[in-house]
């Protein structure tokens, strides 16, 4: 290699540099360095600082070009030459570099540098759950062989050891966390998500059956579609059997039809009888849905007259509570 970077340097010299840097990296990958190292030398093959910004693992080094590690904690510059850990990925590399155009030289850097730290975080810190599609399938199916399940869940990072949870989100799209993680209890996440039990890693197609089964209780949670935006089928109960009744896509039974022929005459009423079931009174109803308390009683009058059942006694509350249910139960 040395030769060859000696002949190509006679030629041209950014050839015979980009020689030595694809066999540098290459002794660093060889060597099984760490990925401080890497980013430490693509800063002094360039000469400039290089950054390298893994948010979703919680990575972030930054290095001088004199090899000294030194953040500076300033978001990257979109001017400044970079490279993505992944193919079609978001830039996660960077050279600081921001008057001069990009070289040849910094293009094979932050190429060979980006790709040996892909495989280091991998085998490091492992692959983010819901990553990899293909190894999120396998793991959740139960037909694949147990070998091919356990080198999946290694491949998404997950501790064999420790209970995970299986999700599903639309259109039935699978994922997996280690538990007790879950999304939700933080901040709402951006789509419907069902969360499955947390059992050990070989049993995660079971909790992928459970969090499907969950989905279909969950709802968009606007005015068409008030609800969770997340349910747990830990948390459902005998009332997962009803999924077992009523099959997407089929017939509404004659309370969803009522719901959804008095919604058509007033546009409030779905949330407000959500809120009703959802709170621990009708105060705290009023209150869920910002008006008088004496305006939800006006509205809850309309809303029985409209369904033709009452909705403020017990059994009423309970069957306006299964009607919501299994309109959300029906959805295709």
């Amino acid at each position: 290699m040395k030769e060859l970077a000696g002949r190509l340097t006679a030629l041209d010299p950014d050839a015979g540099a980009a020689v030595r840097v694809i066999a540098y990296f290459d002794r660093l990958t060889e060597g099984r360095a760490g990925i401080e190292a890497l980013v430490r030398g693509a800063a002094v093959l360039a000469g400039v600082p290089a950054l390298l910004v893994d948010a979703e693992r919680r990575v972030r080094i930054r290095v001088e070009p004199d090899g000294v590690r030194r953040d500076r904690g300033l978001p990257p510059d979109p001017g400044w030459p970079s490279a993505a850990l992944t193919p079609d990925g978001a830039p996660a590399l960077w050279l600081e570099r921001a008057d001069a155009t990009p070289s040849v030289v910094d293009a094979v850097i932050l190429e060979r540098a980006a790709g040996a730290a892909r495989l280091v975080l991998d085998r490091t810190r492992g692959r983010a759950p819901l990553d990899d599609p293909a190894l999120v399938e396998t793991l959740l199916d139960a037909t694949a062989a147990e070998p091919a399940r356990l080198h999946a869940a290694r491949r998404l990072g997950l501790d064999l050891l420790a209970p995970a949870r299986a999700l599903a989100t639309p259109p039935g799209r699978p994922g997996v966390v280690p538990a007790p993680a879950a999304p939700g209890a933080a901040e709402p996440p951006a789509v419907r998500t069902g969360i499955g039990p947390a059992v050990p890693v070989l049993e995660l197609p079971g909790s992928w059956d459970a969090a499907r089964t969950a989905l279909r209780f969950t709802a968009e949670g606007g005015a068409l579609d008030p609800g969770p935006r997340v349910v747990s089928a830990e948390e459902l109960g005998g009332i997962a059997l009803l999924a077992e009744l009523i099959a997407p896509g089929a017939e509404p039974p004659p309370d969803v039809r009522a719901l959804d022929t008095a919604a058509a005459d007033a546009p409030w009423l779905l949330t407000t009888l959500y809120a009703v079931t959802a709170t621990a009174s009708l105060r705290a109803a009023a209150a869920e849905v910002n008006v008088h308390h004496s305006t939800l009683q006006d509205r809850l009058a309309h809303a029985e007259h409209l369904l033709g059942w009452p909705v403020r006694t017990p059994q009423g509350r309970l069957r306006l509570h299964l009607a919501l249910t299994m309109r959300r139960l029906t959805r295709p």
